[in-house]
Protein backbone atom coordinates (compact mmCIF):
# COMPACT_ATOMS: atom_id res chain seq x y z
CA UNK A 1 0.00 0.00 0.00
CA UNK A 2 1.51 3.37 -1.01
CA UNK A 3 1.69 6.32 1.37
CA UNK A 4 -1.19 8.16 -0.35
CA UNK A 5 -3.57 5.24 0.20
CA UNK A 6 -2.31 4.81 3.79
CA UNK A 7 -2.97 8.45 4.64
CA UNK A 8 -6.41 8.25 3.00
CA UNK A 9 -7.34 5.12 5.00
CA UNK A 10 -6.11 6.60 8.27
CA UNK A 11 -8.05 9.79 7.58
CA UNK A 12 -11.23 7.85 6.86
CA UNK A 13 -10.68 5.70 9.98
CA UNK A 14 -10.29 8.78 12.19
CA UNK A 15 -13.39 10.42 10.69
CA UNK A 16 -15.37 7.26 11.41
CA UNK A 17 -14.21 7.34 15.07
CA UNK A 18 -15.12 11.00 15.52
CA UNK A 19 -18.47 10.50 13.75
CA UNK A 20 -19.28 7.45 15.86
CA UNK A 21 -18.39 9.31 19.08
CA UNK A 22 -20.43 12.34 18.03
CA UNK A 23 -23.39 10.16 17.07
CA UNK A 24 -23.29 8.44 20.44
CA UNK A 25 -23.23 11.78 22.24
CA UNK A 26 -26.03 13.38 20.23
CA UNK A 27 -28.48 11.12 22.07
CA UNK A 28 -27.69 12.80 25.39
CA UNK A 29 -26.78 16.19 24.01
CA UNK A 30 -30.25 17.67 24.41
CA UNK A 31 -30.09 17.04 28.15
CA UNK A 32 -26.51 18.26 28.52
CA UNK A 33 -25.73 21.20 30.76
CA UNK A 34 -24.88 24.38 28.84
CA UNK A 35 -21.16 24.93 28.66
CA UNK A 36 -21.20 28.12 30.70
CA UNK A 37 -22.60 26.00 33.56
CA UNK A 38 -20.26 23.05 33.04
CA UNK A 39 -17.74 21.99 35.69
CA UNK A 40 -14.11 22.72 34.82
CA UNK A 41 -11.11 21.62 36.86
CA UNK A 42 -7.84 23.48 36.16
CA UNK A 43 -4.61 21.85 37.39
CA UNK A 44 -0.87 21.86 36.79
CA UNK A 45 -0.43 25.63 36.79
CA UNK A 46 1.99 25.74 39.75
CA UNK A 47 -0.79 26.94 42.02
CA UNK A 48 -3.84 25.59 43.79
CA UNK A 49 -6.22 23.65 41.56
CA UNK A 50 -9.24 25.69 40.46
CA UNK A 51 -12.73 24.19 40.23
CA UNK A 52 -15.23 26.23 38.20
CA UNK A 53 -18.68 24.86 38.91
CA UNK A 54 -20.75 27.55 37.27
CA UNK A 55 -20.99 29.73 40.38
CA UNK A 56 -17.39 30.17 41.53
CA UNK A 57 -15.02 32.91 40.43
CA UNK A 58 -11.28 32.59 39.82
CA UNK A 59 -8.45 35.07 39.46
CA UNK A 60 -6.54 33.14 36.85
CA UNK A 61 -4.68 33.94 33.67
CA UNK A 62 -1.69 32.55 31.81
CA UNK A 63 -0.12 32.53 28.37
CA UNK A 64 -2.24 29.46 27.61
CA UNK A 65 -5.72 30.24 28.92
CA UNK A 66 -7.85 32.98 30.40
CA UNK A 67 -10.81 32.53 32.74
CA UNK A 68 -13.75 34.89 32.26
CA UNK A 69 -16.79 35.24 34.49
CA UNK A 70 -20.04 35.32 32.53
CA UNK A 71 -23.70 35.67 33.46
CA UNK A 72 -24.23 31.88 33.36
CA UNK A 73 -20.92 30.87 34.89
CA UNK A 74 -17.22 30.94 34.09
CA UNK A 75 -15.74 30.21 30.69
CA UNK A 76 -12.16 29.37 29.72
CA UNK A 77 -10.63 30.92 26.61
CA UNK A 78 -7.62 29.52 24.74
CA UNK A 79 -4.77 31.45 23.19
CA UNK A 80 -4.79 31.44 19.40
CA UNK A 81 -2.45 28.91 17.84
CA UNK A 82 -2.17 26.85 21.05
CA UNK A 83 -1.92 23.07 20.53
CA UNK A 84 -4.54 21.28 22.61
CA UNK A 85 -4.64 17.53 23.33
CA UNK A 86 -8.10 16.10 24.06
CA UNK A 87 -8.88 12.78 25.78
CA UNK A 88 -12.44 11.50 25.52
CA UNK A 89 -14.05 8.04 25.42
CA UNK A 90 -10.65 6.31 25.30
CA UNK A 91 -9.52 8.29 22.25
CA UNK A 92 -7.01 11.13 22.00
CA UNK A 93 -6.75 13.82 19.36
CA UNK A 94 -4.85 17.07 18.95
CA UNK A 95 -6.15 20.37 17.59
CA UNK A 96 -4.86 23.89 17.02
CA UNK A 97 -6.91 26.36 19.03
CA UNK A 98 -8.31 29.52 17.57
CA UNK A 99 -9.06 32.52 19.78
CA UNK A 100 -12.01 30.64 21.26
CA UNK A 101 -13.44 29.12 24.39
CA UNK A 102 -12.90 25.49 25.36
CA UNK A 103 -16.59 24.81 24.78
CA UNK A 104 -16.31 26.24 21.25
CA UNK A 105 -13.24 24.11 20.55
CA UNK A 106 -14.97 20.93 21.69
CA UNK A 107 -18.11 21.70 19.69
CA UNK A 108 -15.94 22.34 16.64
CA UNK A 109 -14.45 18.87 17.15
CA UNK A 110 -17.92 17.33 17.62
CA UNK A 111 -17.23 16.44 21.25
CA UNK A 112 -20.29 17.05 23.41
CA UNK A 113 -20.11 15.84 27.01
CA UNK A 114 -22.94 14.01 28.69
CA UNK A 115 -24.67 15.56 31.73
CA UNK A 116 -22.42 13.62 34.12
CA UNK A 117 -19.11 14.44 32.44
CA UNK A 118 -16.62 17.13 33.49
CA UNK A 119 -13.69 18.83 31.79
CA UNK A 120 -10.20 18.62 33.30
CA UNK A 121 -7.79 21.30 32.04
CA UNK A 122 -4.20 20.22 32.72
CA UNK A 123 -1.57 22.93 32.13
CA UNK A 124 1.46 20.87 33.20
CA UNK A 125 2.76 20.57 29.64
CA UNK A 126 0.79 22.78 27.29
CA UNK A 127 -2.98 22.30 27.42
CA UNK A 128 -4.53 18.85 27.84
CA UNK A 129 -8.27 18.43 28.13
CA UNK A 130 -9.93 15.35 29.56
CA UNK A 131 -13.69 14.98 29.19
CA UNK A 132 -14.85 12.22 31.58
CA UNK A 133 -17.28 11.34 34.34
CA UNK A 134 -14.44 10.34 36.70
CA UNK A 135 -11.47 12.64 37.22
CA UNK A 136 -8.59 12.36 39.70
CA UNK A 137 -6.05 15.12 40.21
CA UNK A 138 -3.50 16.32 42.77
CA UNK A 139 -4.00 19.68 44.45
CA UNK A 140 -1.11 21.59 46.04
CA UNK A 141 -2.24 24.06 48.71
CA UNK A 142 -0.69 26.30 51.35
CA UNK A 143 -2.57 25.98 54.62
CA UNK A 144 -2.38 26.72 58.33
CA UNK A 145 -1.80 23.64 60.49
CA UNK A 146 -1.60 22.84 64.18
CA UNK A 147 1.61 21.50 65.63
CA UNK A 148 1.97 17.86 64.54
CA UNK A 149 2.57 15.26 67.23
CA UNK A 150 5.57 13.01 66.71
CA UNK A 151 5.63 9.92 68.92
CA UNK A 152 9.07 8.35 69.30
CA UNK A 153 9.72 5.00 71.03
CA UNK A 154 12.25 4.95 73.86
CA UNK A 155 13.68 1.47 74.31
CA UNK A 156 14.91 2.14 77.85
CA UNK A 157 11.76 3.82 79.18
CA UNK A 158 9.18 1.64 80.93
CA UNK A 159 6.20 0.66 78.82
CA UNK A 160 3.10 2.69 79.66
CA UNK A 161 5.06 5.86 80.43
CA UNK A 162 5.76 8.85 78.21
CA UNK A 163 7.36 12.28 78.35
CA UNK A 164 7.30 15.42 76.20
CA UNK A 165 10.80 16.27 75.00
CA UNK A 166 9.82 19.17 72.73
CA UNK A 167 6.80 21.45 72.75
CA UNK A 168 5.24 22.08 69.34
CA UNK A 169 4.05 25.15 67.47
CA UNK A 170 1.59 25.55 64.61
CA UNK A 171 2.61 27.03 61.28
CA UNK A 172 2.13 27.10 57.52
CA UNK A 173 2.65 24.05 55.33
CA UNK A 174 2.49 23.22 51.64
CA UNK A 175 0.47 20.04 51.19
CA UNK A 176 -0.53 17.75 48.35
CA UNK A 177 -4.03 16.22 48.29
CA UNK A 178 -5.49 13.58 45.98
CA UNK A 179 -8.93 14.73 44.85
CA UNK A 180 -11.48 12.44 43.16
CA UNK A 181 -14.57 13.72 41.33
CA UNK A 182 -17.30 11.53 39.88
CA UNK A 183 -20.46 12.57 38.04
CA UNK A 184 -19.90 16.21 38.95
CA UNK A 185 -19.52 15.54 42.69
CA UNK A 186 -16.32 15.53 44.74
CA UNK A 187 -16.09 12.05 46.29
CA UNK A 188 -12.91 12.38 48.34
CA UNK A 189 -10.00 14.60 49.21
CA UNK A 190 -7.12 12.68 50.78
CA UNK A 191 -3.85 14.09 52.18
CA UNK A 192 -0.90 12.62 50.24
CA UNK A 193 2.27 14.36 51.40
CA UNK A 194 3.79 17.43 52.98
CA UNK A 195 6.21 19.38 50.79
CA UNK A 196 7.41 21.86 53.42
CA UNK A 197 6.24 23.39 56.68
CA UNK A 198 7.07 25.98 59.29
CA UNK A 199 5.23 24.05 62.00
CA UNK A 200 7.33 22.69 64.86
CA UNK A 201 6.34 19.17 65.96
CA UNK A 202 5.48 18.25 69.51
CA UNK A 203 7.78 15.32 70.27
CA UNK A 204 6.59 12.73 72.75
CA UNK A 205 8.76 9.80 73.78
CA UNK A 206 6.94 6.69 74.97
CA UNK A 207 8.40 3.69 76.72
CA UNK A 208 8.58 0.21 75.22
CA UNK A 209 10.70 -1.52 77.88
CA UNK A 210 8.99 -4.55 79.51
CA UNK A 211 9.95 -7.15 82.11
CA UNK A 212 8.96 -10.08 79.90
CA UNK A 213 7.53 -10.95 76.50
CA UNK A 214 5.25 -13.75 75.37
CA UNK A 215 6.90 -16.90 74.02
CA UNK A 216 5.33 -16.13 70.62
CA UNK A 217 7.09 -12.75 70.37
CA UNK A 218 10.12 -12.83 68.08
CA UNK A 219 13.52 -11.30 68.79
CA UNK A 220 14.35 -9.16 65.75
CA UNK A 221 17.37 -7.11 66.81
CA UNK A 222 20.00 -6.70 69.50
CA UNK A 223 21.58 -3.27 70.04
CA UNK A 224 24.77 -3.32 72.11
CA UNK A 225 26.40 -0.23 73.59
CA UNK A 226 30.11 0.36 74.08
CA UNK A 227 29.94 -0.66 77.76
CA UNK A 228 28.39 -4.04 76.91
CA UNK A 229 24.85 -3.14 77.91
CA UNK A 230 22.07 -2.87 75.35
CA UNK A 231 18.51 -3.57 74.33
CA UNK A 232 16.64 -6.51 72.86
CA UNK A 233 14.04 -5.51 70.26
CA UNK A 234 11.01 -7.71 69.57
CA UNK A 235 8.55 -7.93 66.69
CA UNK A 236 5.73 -6.58 68.89
CA UNK A 237 7.66 -3.34 69.42
CA UNK A 238 8.51 -4.26 72.99
CA UNK A 239 12.09 -3.96 74.26
CA UNK A 240 14.08 -5.42 77.13
CA UNK A 241 17.30 -3.92 78.47
CA UNK A 242 20.36 -5.91 79.51
CA UNK A 243 23.44 -4.95 81.53
CA UNK A 244 25.77 -7.49 79.95
CA UNK A 245 25.95 -10.29 77.40
CA UNK A 246 27.89 -13.45 78.23
CA UNK A 247 29.03 -16.25 75.95
CA UNK A 248 28.38 -19.50 77.81
CA UNK A 249 27.78 -23.20 77.28
CA UNK A 250 24.18 -24.40 77.50
CA UNK A 251 22.84 -27.85 78.33
CA UNK A 252 19.29 -29.10 79.01
CA UNK A 253 17.62 -30.96 81.85
CA UNK A 254 14.14 -32.12 82.88
CA UNK A 255 12.39 -33.67 85.87
CA UNK A 256 12.53 -37.46 86.29
CA UNK A 257 15.97 -37.91 84.72
CA UNK A 258 19.41 -37.94 86.32
CA UNK A 259 17.87 -37.56 89.77
CA UNK A 260 16.10 -34.27 88.98
CA UNK A 261 12.97 -33.70 91.04
CA UNK A 262 10.18 -31.15 90.70
CA UNK A 263 11.60 -28.55 93.10
CA UNK A 264 14.49 -26.18 92.44
CA UNK A 265 17.27 -25.20 94.83
CA UNK A 266 15.33 -22.02 95.65
CA UNK A 267 12.14 -23.94 96.43
CA UNK A 268 10.22 -23.12 93.26
CA UNK A 269 8.60 -25.63 90.92
CA UNK A 270 10.60 -26.63 87.84
CA UNK A 271 9.17 -25.29 84.59
CA UNK A 272 10.21 -23.84 81.23
CA UNK A 273 12.22 -20.71 81.98
CA UNK A 274 14.06 -22.10 85.01
CA UNK A 275 17.86 -22.11 84.66
CA UNK A 276 20.41 -23.94 86.77
CA UNK A 277 23.61 -21.93 87.29
CA UNK A 278 26.84 -21.76 89.23
CA UNK A 279 25.89 -19.15 91.81
CA UNK A 280 29.50 -17.91 91.83
CA UNK A 281 29.11 -17.02 88.15
CA UNK A 282 25.47 -15.93 88.02
CA UNK A 283 23.66 -15.08 91.28
CA UNK A 284 20.38 -16.85 91.99
CA UNK A 285 17.38 -14.71 91.06
CA UNK A 286 19.09 -13.20 88.02
CA UNK A 287 16.72 -12.55 85.14
CA UNK A 288 18.11 -13.39 81.72
CA UNK A 289 17.26 -13.93 78.08
CA UNK A 290 18.98 -16.90 76.43
CA UNK A 291 19.73 -17.33 72.73
CA UNK A 292 21.46 -20.59 71.83
CA UNK A 293 23.52 -21.34 68.75
CA UNK A 294 21.65 -22.84 65.82
CA UNK A 295 18.92 -20.22 65.88
CA UNK A 296 17.33 -21.54 69.07
CA UNK A 297 15.79 -18.83 71.26
CA UNK A 298 15.15 -20.21 74.74
CA UNK A 299 13.83 -16.82 75.77
CA UNK A 300 13.17 -15.26 79.16
CA UNK A 301 14.48 -17.19 82.13
CA UNK A 302 15.42 -16.89 85.82
CA UNK A 303 18.34 -18.42 87.69
CA UNK A 304 16.46 -20.51 90.28
CA UNK A 305 18.40 -23.79 90.38
CA UNK A 306 21.97 -24.95 91.00
CA UNK A 307 24.11 -27.98 90.30
CA UNK A 308 26.28 -26.39 87.59
CA UNK A 309 29.97 -25.54 87.85
CA UNK A 310 31.68 -22.87 85.77
CA UNK A 311 30.60 -20.77 82.81
CA UNK A 312 27.53 -22.86 82.02
CA UNK A 313 23.74 -22.72 82.17
CA UNK A 314 21.40 -25.71 82.34
CA UNK A 315 18.05 -24.89 80.74
CA UNK A 316 14.93 -26.67 81.95
CA UNK A 317 12.76 -28.35 79.27
CA UNK A 318 9.39 -30.01 79.65
CA UNK A 319 10.35 -33.36 78.08
CA UNK A 320 13.39 -35.58 77.85
CA UNK A 321 13.09 -35.62 74.04
CA UNK A 322 13.44 -31.82 73.99
CA UNK A 323 16.60 -32.16 76.06
CA UNK A 324 18.05 -34.68 73.60
CA UNK A 325 17.21 -32.40 70.67
CA UNK A 326 18.83 -29.43 72.37
CA UNK A 327 21.96 -31.29 73.45
CA UNK A 328 24.99 -29.20 74.34
CA UNK A 329 25.74 -25.95 72.49
CA UNK A 330 27.08 -22.43 72.86
CA UNK A 331 24.74 -19.62 73.81
CA UNK A 332 24.52 -15.95 74.62
CA UNK A 333 23.05 -15.06 77.96
CA UNK A 334 21.74 -11.50 78.18
CA UNK A 335 21.63 -10.41 81.83
CA UNK A 336 18.41 -8.40 82.10
CA UNK A 337 18.15 -5.21 84.12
Amino acid sequence: MNSLHLRKNLHEHWLRRITAAAAALVFTGTAATTWADALYIITGAEKQAIVLDGNSTADFSSKLINVTKRSRGSEIYLSAGQTVNIHHNGAMLSARARKESISSLLKRLHIEPSPIEMVSVDLSHGVTLTVASDITYYDTVVEEVDAPVLRVPNARMAAGTETVVQEGQGGIRTSVYEVIWSNGVQLSRQFVEELDTTAVPRIVEYGTCVQSVSPEDTLVDVVTEADGSGTLHFASGATMTFSAARNMTATAYTAGHDGVGTRTATGTTVRKGVVAVDRKVIPLGTRMFVVANGGIVYGSAVAEDTGIIGNKVDLYHDTYNECIQFGRRGCTVYILE
